[in-house]
C-alpha cells in the first residue's frame, strides 16, 4: 500500500511540474514573448532536457537490471537450460548494444538539430553504402541468431533419448493433469471423446497399454535422467512453464507437442541453494488462458534417482482402472481379465473374497 502511494506522488508531482511547464510557455504565448529568440531559447531547454532523459534512462537501466539480477535471473535446473541461457544473454547484449546505439543517436541528433536561426536543411536523398550497411549487418546477425535458436529448439523438440522419463501433461481451465506409464513403461492411447469428470486425459481403455497408467497429483521427475513431456491442451492454449529449466512448451487443443530436457537439480538441493526451506519447483501456464489463469499452479518434485524409484514403484500400483473400477465397462470383454491383473483390481477382489469370507465365519 505504502509503495502504491509513493508511485501515486511522484506521478502527481511530474504531472504539477508538466502542467505549470505547459502553463508557463501558454503565458508566454499570449504576451507576444514567443519571437525568434523564444523559440530557439525554448528548443535549447528542451533540447537539454532530451539529453538529461538518455542519460539518466541508461543509468536507470543499467541499475535496475544488476541490482534486480537475482530476482529475474533464477538458478538454471537442467543441462538445456546452459545453453538456452548462453543464447539469451548473447541476445540480450546486442539487443541493448543497438539500443542504447540508436538512442544516442535519437537524442543527440534531437539536440544537435534543434532550431537555430542559422540553421539550414541539407538535401540527402540516398546513400547506396549506408543503406546496404545497414540492411546487412542485422540480417547477418538475426540469421546467426535464429539458426543458434533453432539448432537446440529441434534438439528439445526432436526424439528423446532411448532412456527417457516419458510422461503426459494436460492442460485445462485451470489445472494440470498427469499421466505415467504402468510396469510396460508405455503410455496407453488417448481419445478426447472419452474426457469426463474423471477421466481428464480421456485414456483410451480399449489399448491394453493404459491398462496399468497412473495419474499422481503432482509432477515428479528424476534428477540427472531425461525427460520427455508429451503435452497436450483440453480446451484453449496453455504454455508448460518453468523457469528454474527454461522450459516452455504450448498445450495446444488438437495438436500434441512435446519437449525433452535433463533436470540436474533436485528439489531438496533447490531449497539449499534458494535457503528456502519451503521451495518448490512451479509448474504454471504462460498463456492466459480465462479467469482463472492466475491460480493454473502445478507442483515439480525432483528427486534422486533411488528416491524417484521408490516413488515410481509405490504410485504404480494406484493405477487408475484400480481408482476407478466402474471403468472397467469401457475395457473390451477379450481384455478385461488381462486388464484386472495389469491394474491390480484382481487383488482388490480377492482382498474382498477373503474378507467376506472372514465375516461369514465369524
Amino acid at each position: 500500500m505504502l509503495n502504491l502511494i509513493i508511485v501515486l506522488a511522484v506521478i502527481l508531482i511530474l504531472a504539477v511540474i508538466f502542467t505549470a511547464y505547459r502553463v508557463t510557455t501558454l503565458v508566454g504565448v499570449v504576451k507576444k514573448k514567443k519571437s525568434e529568440g523564444y523559440v530557439s531559447k525554448n528548443n535549447s531547454f528542451q533540447g537539454v532536457l532530451m539529453l538529461l532523459f538518455l542519460v539518466g534512462g541508461i543509468f536507470a537501466f543499467f541499475y535496475f537490471s544488476i541490482k534486480e539480477y537475482d530476482t529475474y535471473n533464477l538458478p538454471i535446473a537442467s543441462e538445456h537450460a546452459v545453453i538456452t541461457e548462453n543464447l539469451f544473454w548473447i541476445t540480450m547484449w546486442i539487443t541493448v548494444a543497438v539500443f542504447i546505439i540508436t538512442q544516442i543517436f535519437l537524442f543527440g541528433f534531437g539536440f544537435k538539430y534543434r532550431y537555430k536561426e542559422t540553421n539550414t536543411a541539407h538535401y540527402y536523398p540516398h546513400n547506396n553504402k549506408l543503406e546496404m550497411i545497414w540492411t546487412l549487418v542485422p540480417a547477418v546477425v538475426l540469421a546467426w541468431l535464429i539458426i543458434s535458436g533453432l539448432k537446440q529448439w529441434t534438439v528439445i523438440t526432436g526424439p528423446a533419448p532411448e532412456n527417457a522419463e516419458v510422461i503426459e501433461v494436460m492442460g485445462y481451465q485451470y489445472a494440470w493433469a498427469f499421466r505415467y506409464p504402468g510396469k510396460d513403461g508405455a503410455l496407453g492411447d488417448y481419445d478426447f471423446r472419452k474426457i469426463d469428470a474423471i477421466n481428464s486425459m480421456g485414456i483410451d481403455l480399449t489399448d491394453q497399454s493404459g491398462h496399468d497408467d497412473f495419474m499422481p497429483t503432482q509432477l515428479v521427475l528424476p534428477k540427472d535422467k531425461p525427460v520427455l513431456l508429451k503435452i497436450r491442451g483440453r480446451d484453449v492454449i496453455h504454455s508448460v512453464y518453468n523457469p528454474h529449466f527454461r522450459m516452455q512448451m504450448n498445450a495446444v487443443p488438437g495438436m500434441p507437442t512435446q519437449f525433452w530436457f535433463t533436470p540436474t537439480v533436485s528439489t531438496a538441493e533447490m531449497r539449499e541453494i534458494t535457503e528456502n526451506p519451503d521451495f518448490n519447483y512451479e509448474l504454471v501456464c504462460n498463456k492466459i488462458c480465462g479467469k482463472s489463469h492466475y491460480g493454473m499452479k502445478g507442483i515439480i518434485t525432483v528427486l534422486e534417482q533411488d528416491e524417484y524409484d521408490s516413488w515410481y514403484k509405490e504410485n504404480q500400483e494406484n493405477t487408475f482402472l484400480k481408482q476407478n473400477p466402474g471403468y472397467i465397462s469401457q475395457v473390451p470383454e477379450d481384455l478385461k481379465e488381462a486388464a484386472k491383473i495389469a491394474a491390480g483390481i484382481e487383488n482388490i477382489e480377492k482382498e474382498q473374497k477373503v474378507t467376506t469370507a472372514a465375516s461369514s465365519f465369524k
